[in-house]
Parts: structure tokens; C-alpha cells; sequence
């Protein structure tokens, strides 16, 4: 039984296909969200040293969500203020 191939195994035990394949279709979907996340998500940096602070570009008028309902956004008049004496 040590020296079973993996589809051998499938085949002698076939209670276990289903179980594979919940399991790779929840690992699929794990890498796939996680690759989401990577290019699409402003919250995600890879590269640092390119723009070391990526959150300030981003348009705050623009939902970062996946879902956003009813959501209004104004800007701060002194959170501005200090932005700007900042830069």
C-alpha cells in the first residue's frame, strides 16, 4: 500500500474522491483569491521601494469593497489641511 501511485489509491479507495475533491477545490480557490488580491487590492505592496506609500493615490470617491452600499465619502476639511503642509 506504501508504493501506490496517487490515482492507484483513488481507485482502490473511491470514498476518497469526493474528499480530493472538495480539498483541491478549496485550495484552488484559496490561490486564486490570493493571486486576486495581489495585482488587484491597494492594500497589497510588493515593491517598496518603487512607491513606499501606495494608499496615497488611491481615489477615495472610488470603493475599495467588493460590495459597497449606500456609501458616501467627503473629504476632512483638517485631515486636508495637514496633507497639505505636509508635502
Amino acid at each position: 500500500m506504501a508504493n501506490m501511485s496517487f490515482f492507484q489509491l483513488l481507485r482502490a479507495k473511491k470514498e476518497l474522491i469526493p474528499l480530493v475533491g472538495v480539498v483541491s477545490f478549496a485550495a484552488l480557490g484559496a490561490i486564486s483569491a490570493s493571486i486576486y488580491s495581489l495585482f488587484s487590492k491597494s492594500d497589497v505592496i510588493i515593491n517598496k521601494t518603487g512607491n513606499p506609500e501606495p494608499w496615497e493615490a488611491i481615489d477615495p470617491a472610488q470603493p475599495q469593497k467588493l460590495l459597497t452600499i449606500h456609501q458616501k465619502w467627503k473629504p476632512i476639511e483638517e485631515l486636508e489641511k495637514v496633507k497639505k503642509l505636509t508635502k
